[in-house]
């Protein structure tokens, strides 16, 4: 699969800050692909470069094979880009603004009328007439994707487009980015990790301006060497998650109800145990299930903090 983005040793320095140390990435041509990390850990410094408003120290970028530096304009046509406070003109309205965006790109007669109309219905716009200094903070920010995707890019690039949202706002903005699955490439940059195990099949996490994993979100979850397990009992599961809290391959363990997780060092030990340690209580098991890792568990482990 050909590459959208390669990244090759990119440094950023401010005075004596290093925003990106080395980093390496390559974002496979088709993929929504999460580039994930905390704040601070360069993700928009990364952004800034691949859109042209920055340039890097040292290293290099190419979008598609065209040089981020030397070839801006190139690059400008192939890819739309959403930033993080996205800037309107209030007075227009979603469809005004749209055909101002298209305009800027080229765009116009029959294209362009089919553009706005497709791209108004996809953000939940169509028909919308209030002006956008009235817009809620969601619409606004589908209406950021729209506007992003006007000139039909190959690269769509969004930077933390759901990180201010209300819970329906998110919703919303994840469900378009779905949507885009096998249409154009996206690049999404957040720090929350709930909105890439969503949408992303392939993720790279950064941490202190270089990338510490790069893989397919399937097998990123299998490399996470912490395994949770689920016991639930018809009783007595506070005197349960008192007991295997003590076990040596016990990582972390949590309660709700009747229900224990556990978060194990050694999955096979605890299978052996907890049947044990049930029986010894007299303990009726209603289920013990695996449960899949979380990208979450995933992150901290290679991060060792929480986004």
């Amino acid at each position: 699969m050909s590459a959208a983005i390669e990244i090759e040793g990119l440094f950023k320095v401010y005075k004596e800050v290093r925003a990106l140390d080395g980093l390496d990435l390559s974002v496979p041509e088709g993929s929504v692909f999460g580039f994930l990390g905390p704040n601070g850990a360069g993700k928009t410094t990364a952004l800034r470069i691949l859109t042209g408003t920055a340039r890097p120290t040292a290293g290099g970028a190419r979008i598609f094979g065209h040089d981020v530096v030397s070839a801006t304009n190139e690059v400008r046509a192939l890819v739309g880009f959403l930033p993080d406070v996205p800037g309107y003109y209030p007075w227009m309205t979603a469809e005004e603004f749209l055909r101002f965006a298209g305009k800027l790109f080229g765009v116009s007669g029959a294209i362009l009328d089919e553009r706005v109309g497709s791209l108004l219905e996809m953000a939940g716009l169509a028909g919308v007439k209030v002006r956008v200094g009235g817009f809620s903070r969601g619409m606004r920010q589908r209406l950021g994707v729209a506007q992003a995707l006007i000139n039909a890019p190959r690269l769509l690039m969004l930077d933390e487009p759901t990180s201010a949202l209300d819970p329906m706002g998110r919703k919303d903005v994840l469900e378009m980015i779905a949507a885009l699955k096998g249409k154009t490439t996206v690049f999404f940059s957040t720090h929350i990790l709930t909105d890439v195990e969503r949408v992303c099949d392939t993720v790279a996490i950064l941490d202190h301006g270089r990338v510490v994993r790069q893989a397919s979100m399937h097998d990123l979850k299998r490399e996470g060497h912490a395994s949770r397990i689920l016991v639930e009992v018809t009783s007595g599961a506070e005197e349960l998650e008192q007991l295997l809290a003590s076990r040596p391959w016990m990582v972390e363990c949590s309660r709700e109800g009747e229900i224990v997780r556990c978060i194990t060092s050694d999955v096979e030990a605890a299978r052996r145990d907890i049947p044990t340690i049930l029986a010894s209580r007299q303990m009726a098991l209603i289920r013990m299930i695996d449960e899949e890792p979380t990208l979450e568990d995933v992150f901290v482990e290679m991060v060792g903090r929480k986004a």
